[in-house]
């Protein structure tokens, strides 16, 4: 499980082609993984992989072509999100997140608003249903909360600090990112669902 709040940016660095999908090789940055084990899982955007080699301040993941087909941001070198798995005792500062994304969103509008950004996103049908008004939303593994939703759009603020510590800052109308939405929405769906079927 993971929090959403972005530990540091770090550089996927290299890609080598394994029998299926890629080893990821990936630059730290500013994410301490002295205490990360073979084994310990980091999201990535959003995406939670499994460590299976360290090497100084990078690290590698493999990931899957299930995973390639149903995300972004993991198949090509470039910027992502980094959070370590949550331990028992840490603080949840954001909301709790699974790291499995549900589905890829497409950024309508990312507008200045001071020194703010309003940015508007198309989340894929099937997910919208789960998003509300002032409820909690993972974007490449940020939490966030949305302000206005409209069918399958909703809207964020995003606050100088968000665009300072994250990959978001390079975000612009078409970019695609990684949704996951809250865990307790999925799970009172699936009640109300069963006991229609019932």
């Amino acid at each position: 499980m993971f929090s959403g709040i972005v530990a540091a940016v770090g550089r996927i660095t290299h890609l080598t082609p394994r029998e299926v999908g890629y080893r990821l090789t990936v630059e730290a940055g500013k994410l301490d993984i002295d205490d990360v084990a073979l084994g310990d899982s980091i999201a990535h955007n959003g995406v939670c992989l499994t460590v299976v080699g360290k090497a100084g301040a990078a690290f590698q993941v493999d990931v899957s072509p299930e995973t390639l087909s149903c995300t972004v941001g993991l198949d090509a070198p470039g910027p992502v999100n980094l959070e370590k798995a949550l331990r028992l005792n840490d603080v949840i500062g954001g909301h709790l997140v699974s790291g499995h994304v549900d589905g890829v969103g497409e950024v309508l509008r990312f507008d200045p608003v001071g020194d703010n950004r309003l940015l508007e996103i198309r989340a894929p049908k099937e997910i919208a249903k789960f998003i509300a008004r002032k409820g909690s939303i993972v974007v490449d593994g940020t939490s966030l909360t949305t302000n206005e939703v409209k069918g399958t759009d909703f809207t964020i603020n995003l606050i100088p600090h968000t665009l300072e510590n994250t990959t978001l800052n390079r975000l612009q109308s078409g970019s695609k990112v990684n949704l996951e939405v809250d865990l307790i929405a999925r799970y009172c769906e699936r009640l109300l669902s069963a006991e229609r079927e019932g």
